[in-house]
Order: C-alpha cells, then structure tokens, then sequence
C-alpha cells in the first residue's frame, strides 16, 4: 500500500541531499519525491547553506540573499517496505517529520 511520508528541512542543501540518498542509495524513483516550501512563500529554507552561502559561487548581477522564508519539506510516496530507508534518510540529513 502506498503512503506518504514527509519530513521539514531547514536548508535547502539538507532537503536536496536527502533526494540524492533516497534516490541512489534506495533507489526510489524521482517522481515519487517532492521538495516544497512549508509556507506560501518561495523559500531556500531558514539557514544559508552550499551555494546560498554568498562566496560559494560568483552572484554578479542577483541579489546576493536567498529567500529564506521557512522550512522545506521533502514529501515521498512510497510502498509501507520501504519507509525505513526515507526515514533514515530523513535522519541522516536533519529532517523532522511532518505530520
């Protein structure tokens, strides 16, 4: 049976990187994970992190600060054998659960 599991992340480093794991690690398939803003506004999370740190990359011509308005929650569907490995997954990189 099918479920979704989801937990909040607070850089949109940690939210990617649990993507990564769940997928080449676990093999889940992409189209079963989504990445979204915990509010209604467009978010990189609540911390600066990887390439929003301001000397990860040249930023000529944007605006040097990352929309850093809430959480992220990284949502999987998935069948019930295999919720360990995204709740480990989700552990490993500092998400919460959602409820």
């Amino acid at each position: 049976m099918l479920t979704t599991i989801a937990a909040e992340f607070e850089t949109r480093r940690d939210a990617e990187m649990t993507v990564e794991h769940l997928v080449q690690e676990h093999g889940i398939d992409p189209k079963a994970i989504s990445i979204v803003p915990t509010n209604a506004e467009n978010s990189a999370g609540t911390k600066v992190a990887g390439s929003d740190n301001e000397n990860a990359h040249d930023k000529r011509g944007i605006d040097p600060q990352p929309a850093l308005s809430g959480k992220l929650e990284v949502a999987v569907n998935i069948d019930d054998a295999s919720a360990e490995k995204v709740l480990s997954s989700f552990a490993t990189y500092g998400g919460v659960r959602s409820l």
